[in-house]
Order: structure tokens, then sequence, then C-alpha cells
């Protein structure tokens, strides 16, 4: 009891091919890799924000060149070029 064998993980890739198709079963795989990939940058990125906030830094002095600075661009995982694009970001009005 309790134990998985041979014949239950065959039955059970037997169900999933009748439910879902066999051909709807590799782009079920590559939906699936590429939400893995965006969870692992996405968890990566939360990670390398709070090494940040959490070192003590001085406030940024005001520079002509960041108000100048290149649009940065939003890409769902890293590697997939077809669905980046630019962003503009709010431009803060409190400082002059």
């Amino acid at each position: 009891m309790g134990k998985i064998g041979p014949t239950e993980i065959i039955l059970i890739l037997l169900v999933v091919v009748l439910l879902f198709g066999a051909k709807k079963l590799p782009d079920m795989a590559r939906s699936l890799g590429k939400s893995a990939r965006i969870l692992k940058s996405e968890a990566k990125a939360m990670k390398s924000d709070d090494t940040k906030s959490a070192a003590p830094a001085d406030p940024p002095q005001p520079d002509a060149t960041q108000d100048q600075a290149a649009p940065r661009t939003i890409q769902a995982a890293p590697g997939d070029v077809t669905s980046s694009r630019p962003v503009t970001e709010p431009t803060d009005s409190t400082k002059r």
C-alpha cells in the first residue's frame, strides 16, 4: 500500500494521453517549461532586490544623464524575445 509501481505509472500516462490527446501534450509541456523559467527568473529578481534593499545606500544624486537613459525592455522569460516590448517609465515630476 502506498507504493506506485511501473504498472500504475503506465496506467496514469495512458489516462493523461486519452484525456488531453497526443497532439496537445508537447504544447502543454512547452507551456509548463516557460512558466517554470518565468517563475525562476522572478524569484531570482526578488532575491537580488532584497539584497540591494538590505544594504544601506546613499540617496541617488540627481544627474542630467539619468533623464535620458535608454528605455527598458520587459521580457516574459530569459531568451524569449517574441514577447519582449519596450516600456516607457513614468517620469518623476517632483525632481527639478
